[in-house]
């Protein structure tokens, strides 16, 4: 019997407010971070573990990967920015979820639903599904 299952009310609600938090902390703060400075960064998601005590956040570097006109702003080390920096941003976050009994721990990832998203549509833009497509009609 496998354990997955689809997270609770209750999960979703607290990451749904744990997002807004730790949005609200990266939008205000400001970082001495290499990786983080002048850093704009985008979180899409928070999954809650079931007993609310750990947060993966799912991030992305707003406005694509382009950073300044200076190359590509590298997700892999934002993520490990803001996992050394992750203390830090959970003490400025106590003040927007002071009503949450337990402060949960912060787990950084890069969003990948972006590029899985752009990969299927490239797929379903083809040559070869657009020609199967015009078959059937």
């Amino acid at each position: 019997m496998s354990k997955s299952k689809a997270p609770s009310q209750r999960q979703l609600r607290v990451g749904e407010l744990v997002r807004h938090a730790l949005t609200e902390v990266l939008t205000r703060e400001t970082f001495e971070d290499k990786a983080l400075k002048g850093q704009m960064i985008s979180v899409s998601e928070v999954r809650m573990s079931p007993d609310l005590k750990i947060a993966t956040c799912f991030i992305s570097p707003l406005g694509g990967r382009k950073q300044n006109g200076k190359g590509e702003a590298d997700p892999k080390a934002i993520c490990k920015a803001l996992a050394a920096n992750a203390k830090f941003i959970r003490a400025r976050a106590t003040a927007h979820l002071n009503q949450m009994k337990y402060m949960p721990t912060f787990r950084f990832l890069e969003d990948t639903s972006f590029e899985n998203f752009a990969k299927i549509d490239a797929l379903l833009r083809s040559d070869v599904v657009q020609r199967d497509v015009n078959k059937s009609e």
